[in-house]
């Protein structure tokens, strides 16, 4: 395999500083220089008004720095209408300022929290205790009244995970559940067995929560009665290499969803098919749901998923059952969470790979239940070759000169292989499952 040099490591760059800006206090001024002493050549930003995230900039540092002016002229290339919608036409403020009163997306918040459900915030976790130490600690700073945490350790070597998940619970509502069958959906089909009756919201241990991530849920919970899932965004939370900018350039977790909320279900499948989850309908790694959605559709495919030949798209999957059975996602952009992006090329190359496996893998297990849906599925495939050859697609349209093309023929040699990725998956899985019930 011949691949394009790592020089980001080798050299004195930092690809990009991630920033969360919040328009109502000044902006920063970016300097060209990281603390460590590497170029900062990008300022990658997630753009806040009274904690609502209106979207993201990406802008060029030039040598000598970027100004507060510079980056509030970016933000109003990029963001103006949204911004500008906020605050009665003003542009966006350099300097910040105090609102003469209560901002609605605030006293909207207030009233969501005054009756808020209750949430079971659900991590799968395998040999990770770092990660998931942080995760943790994200999750016990939410500005949510009432949530309990469920740390489920799949197939662990050591005592590491559980020590981690004890130390938290001396600090706030931590459980621990181990399950010895090893894959991701084993683990969150032991996860939905411990939380009957629940609503369960999902977080990787790759990632920390926002501070007002359940509050975000838990408003498209109630503002939308009608939601079986809601999913939200996930963001970088850094770009210290140019293998974490390259997924970024991708499409990162969204694949272009962006930050308008919206809805799928019935009423829009003729916009966009439940089969066809480009954009994505959600992610794994920030999705919720209510209770009883996923025993509805038979829970999820223990062929799919980390830890098994598939490597994924038990989430897509099972996104595409709540849509196939009639139900709503609801697409809550505000409900944010961040995400460490594999650093290194060669486990960006293996990402790839697992997108493509994974996502012809979960139609291989979507068609051996239900086969009727073929003939819907190749009326897609003339959408689905212009997205992967059309230069305005999804999938390219963001990729700049120095995306290294061979992640893409890795992305379809991963397609290529997943129907046979799940058989084997799906062979392993019921052997699991005799063994444990003998």
């Amino acid at each position: 395999m011949t691949m394009a040099p790592n020089i980001d490591e080798q050299s004195m760059v930092r690809p990009a500083v991630v920033l969360d800006l919040e328009l109502s206090e000044p902006l920063p001024a970016i300097a060209p220089v990281a603390p460590d002493g590497r170029r900062v050549q990008q300022a990658w930003a997630l753009v806040r008004l009274f904690t609502e995230p209106l979207g993201t900039v990406l802008v060029d540092v030039p040598e000598y720095g970027l100004a507060p002016e510079q980056l509030a002229a970016a933000i109003d290339a990029e963001l103006g209408p949204a911004v500008r919608s906020r605050l009665n036409g003003a542009p966006v403020p350099v300097n910040g300022f105090v609102p003469a009163t209560e901002p609605a997306f605030l006293a909207s918040r207030r009233a969501i929290l005054a009756q808020a459900p209750e949430i079971t915030v659900v991590i799968c976790t395998r040999e990770r205790p770092g990660a998931l130490a942080r995760c943790l600690d994200s999750l016990l700073a939410q500005q949510y009244p009432a949530f309990r945490i469920l740390v489920v350790d799949n197939a662990p070597v050591t005592e590491a995970t559980a020590e981690v998940a004890r130390s938290a619970a001396r600090r706030g509502p931590v459980e621990y559940l181990r399950e010895p069958n090893a894959g991701l959906s084993f683990a969150r089909n032991a996860a939905v067995a411990a939380t009957r009756g629940q609503i369960v919201a999902w977080i990787d241990d790759d990632e920390t929560a926002d501070p007002h991530w359940l509050a975000e849920v838990a408003r498209a919970l109630v503002t939308h009665p009608e939601a079986d899932v809601v999913s939200g965004v996930i963001v970088p939370a850094e770009l210290e290499t140019r293998a974490q900018l390259w997924f970024e350039q991708f499409g990162g977790h969204s694949k272009g969803r962006g930050f308008r909320p919206d809805t799928f279900g019935p009423h829009t499948a003729h916009l966009q098919s439940p089969l066809y989850p480009l954009p994505p309908f959600g992610t794994g790694a920030n999705m919720t749901f209510r209770p009883g959605v996923i025993e509805r559709i038979g829970g999820w495919d223990n062929a799919l998923g980390a830890g098994t030949p598939a490597m994924g798209s038990e989430d897509t999957l099972a996104f595409t059952q709540v849509l196939l059975s009639g139900g709503t996602i609801v697409y809550q952009p505000t409900a944010v969470t961040h995400h460490y992006h594999r650093p290194d090329l060669e486990g960006l190359h293996k990402q790839m790979v697992g997108y493509g496996t994974g996502l012809t893998a979960a139609y291989t297990s979507l068609l051996l239940r239900q086969p009727a849906l073929l003939w819907r599925l190749l009326k897609l495939a003339p959408t689905a070759l212009r997205d992967l050859t059309g230069s305005d697609s999804l999938r390219v349209s963001t990729l700049q000169a120095d995306f290294p093309r061979e992640l893409l023929s890795a992305n379809r040699r991963g397609m290529i292989a997943g129907p046979r990725a799940y058989l084997r998956g799906r062979r392993a899985a019921r052997a699991k499952l005799r063994g444990t019930a003998r």
